[in-house]
């Protein structure tokens, strides 16, 4: 017989949204590169007056219904929005080297906030695996850490391949959160004058033009970089797989700017074997096998770069 007493299971208790205060820190250089995945648009600022009401969106619908008081906004660049409950974390051009000084005060200030417990909920938009550790220490002290997240943390069994640093570090995310299409909308809208006349779209390149492209911008880029960088980056890819995300993030947006629109997955994977090659001192002359055709249902995962 079936106890009466028998306490009822809550199933439904996911369900319900947690509540709290929450502090938002982000890497504007990552925002930027995240908004150009997710939109047409190709705006080189941000409406940071919808930045609240747009991450606010994307908390709910992961199921956080909390109160964004205040956002750290990291930029190297001087801001000429100055809002309310908006912090900007300015880092000057002569402390900057390379992304370290940024990750390091934005590295500063977590580990502050975790230790004075200043809040219920962290948001980090940031894909630097780096703050994996002081993401451990805060969610031990009891604070809830989410991640900004691009498309292709919805495959986590592709990204695991893909990109595992950035797998990793979302892994580690108590919820990984996705901006809502309204919010993207809003964060990259700026008023523009109509133009005379209808953008014609740029036809598709095929295979070895692509190539061509890609390889001048790899070319390009490369002859621009200091010679310790260089040698310091050839050390880095031969001990690894991948390549940098700082520098994929660069030549994302630099390829970007020259096609007038993002590239494919097949075009990425391209891209990045072409660095490859470059840095190493290897020829080119298989990478463009890997632009044939996908299968048409291929789901593409994003790599933030």
């Amino acid at each position: 017989m079936k106890s009466e007493n028998r306490t009822a299971h809550p199933r439904k208790e996911h369900s319900v949204p947690r509540t709290g205060k929450c502090i938002a820190m982000i890497d504007s250089h990552y925002m930027a590169w995240l908004l150009k995945q997710e939109s047409e648009e190709d705006n080189e600022s941000i409406n940071r007056q919808s930045l609240i009401p747009a991450l606010t969106q994307a908390l709910k619908t992961a199921g956080l219904a909390v109160d964004i008081q205040r956002v750290y906004w990291y930029t190297d660049t001087e801001e000429e929005q100055y809002l309310n409950d908006q912090i900007i974390r300015l880092v000057r051009s002569e402390q900057a080297e390379g992304s370290d000084a940024l990750l390091q005060l934005m590295s500063g200030d977590l580990k502050r906030l975790a230790e004075n417990k200043a809040c219920d909920h962290i948001l980090i938009a940031s894909d630097d695996e780096r703050i994996l550790g002081l993401v451990d220490d805060a969610q031990l002290r009891g604070i809830g850490v989410h991640l900004l997240a691009d498309e292709s943390a919805r495959h986590m069994d592709q990204l695991a391949s893909a990109d595992p640093d950035w797998c990793r570090l979302l892994a580690h995310a108590d919820r990984r959160i996705f901006l809502q299409a309204a919010g993207i909308r809003d964060l990259t809208h700026t008023t523009k004058a109509a133009p005379a006349t209808p953008a014609v779209p740029a036809a598709p390149l095929d295979p070895e033009a692509m190539r061509v492209k890609l390889l001048e911008v790899v070319n390009g880029w490369w002859a621009d970089e200091p010679q310790d960088i260089q040698d310091d980056l050839r050390d880095e890819l031969l001990n690894n797989q991948g390549i940098p995300q700082e520098v994929d993030r660069h030549l994302l947006l630099r390829v970007r700017k020259v096609l007038e629109r993002p590239l494919s997955f097949p075009e990425k994977k391209m891209l990045r074997e072409m660095v490859r090659n470059t840095v190493l001192g290897l020829a080119q002359d298989t990478v463009a096998a890997t632009l044939a055709p996908a299968p048409a249902h291929a789901t593409e995962p994003v790599m933030p770069a």
